[in-house]
């Protein structure tokens, strides 16, 4: 199997590598998360001059024919960084729907703007009852006049405080996905932040009344591909988990050099040394699960799915081990709000739930 990256892949990954290294250090992403919006404005725009928020769409759709291997090599240096900018929401799920649902027509009015930056978007997939079970929808699309009312309440909306624009599946036929303005009469939010540092909402809808140009796809047939998606945003943030946990286990090596104690480096304490290098092997495991669901996904094998399942289960449990183990060998500052390696945890742990927890994905995997 050849894991060699092409010219393109090798020029995004150093391009956002050195972005990573010099201009987004701790401090600015702190600063970011500050921020009205939980991000900065200035960056986001920078993401779409340099192209990265084109990356996963075809030329016709203004994108540069990127795929999940692309997108992996994006979101691991995302984790180094703890990069707050809401590529996930906007590119990885509700553009991952409008790339495969939305009409040429739909495409231009939603879809270039989101890649040009202009616009805000979210997909509200979840809902207080369905916790991990996707298909578990309450809300409900009615046929109105030339149009649909939609009425509903979503959950842990990520980006659902900034979206211009939500993308909302209900139930008409099967499981049909609406494109619904953020402003139209009925929709409420409940915006708040996240203990990674992020943004979320509650939604909910009351009578929200959407014309017949608000439906994406084919009435009924929307589940599939809610799921597709949701396994392209499993990957990304199992890569963003990657990059989380690589640079934990380098801090904490680096870190038990400089940190004295008892007239030595602590670094030089054989227990202390067999606790990072299950750090590093936890690690390895986990980056080499990510690479064989990457590519299983790229060549849409038989078993992506188990792959995808399987990576998911080891960040679950492989990042929590490992953010332990960091904040435990850097003692009371690594819970500390000044420093980063407290935040770096805190991200895990989210990614460890979003998508279905670690019991969640061993349970589709027995499956």
């Amino acid at each position: 199997m050849d894991f060699s990256l092409n010219e393109f892949q090798a020029m995004l990954s150093d391009s956002v590598a050195k972005f990573v290294s010099n201009e987004y250090d701790f401090e600015t992403r702190q600063a970011s998360a500050a921020a009205p919006r939980g991000f900065n404005d200035a960056i986001w725009q920078n993401f779409c001059d340099l192209g990265w928020t084109a990356l996963p769409f075809s030329e016709a759709e203004g994108g540069l024919d990127g795929g999940p291997i692309e997108t992996m090599l994006l979101m691991q240096h995302f984790g180094r960084g703890l990069v707050v900018e809401p590529y996930l929401a906007n590119i990885v799920l509700a553009g991952g729907v409008l790339r495969r649902l939305a009409s040429d027509t739909q495409k231009s009015r939603w879809l270039a703007p989101i890649i040009a930056g202009e616009l805000q978007a979210a997909l509200a997939f979840a809902e207080p009852q369905s916790r991990y079970d996707i298909g578990d929808i309450g809300t409900t699309a009615t046929r109105d006049a030339d149009g649909w009312l939609i009425n509903g309440s979503k959950a842990v909306v990520l980006n659902g405080g900034n979206a211009e624009l939500l993308i909302i599946p209900a139930v008409l036929d099967g499981v049909s996905l609406f494109a619904v303005a953020a402003d139209t009469d009925g929709v409420t939010r409940r915006r708040y932040s996240t203990v990674d540092g992020a943004t979320a909402a509650e939604i909910t809808l009351r009578n929200v009344r959407v014309d017949s140009g608000a439906l994406l796809g084919t009435a009924g047939d929307g589940l599939a591909t809610l799921e597709a998606v949701l396994d392209e945003a499993i990957l990304a943030v199992c890569a963003e988990g990657v990059g989380i946990m690589q640079a934990l286990t380098e801090k904490t090596v680096e870190y038990s050099k400089n940190r004295v104690q008892f007239g030595v480096p602590i670094g030089s304490f054989q227990a202390l040394q067999h606790r990072m290098v299950d750090m590093f092997t936890a690690t390895e495991q986990s980056y080499s699960l990510l690479l064989w669901a990457t590519m299983a996904s790229a060549a849409a094998a038989d078993d992506a799915k188990r792959a995808v399942s399987a990576i998911k289960y080891q960040i679950g449990t492989a990042g929590k081990r490992v953010g332990q183990e960091a904040v435990q060998l850097h003692g009371g500052m690594g819970m500390s709000w000044e420093f980063d390696v407290g935040h770096y945890f805190k991200r895990l742990t989210v990614i460890g739930q979003l998508f279905g927890n670690a019991d969640w994905h061993l349970d589709r995997l027995a499956q």
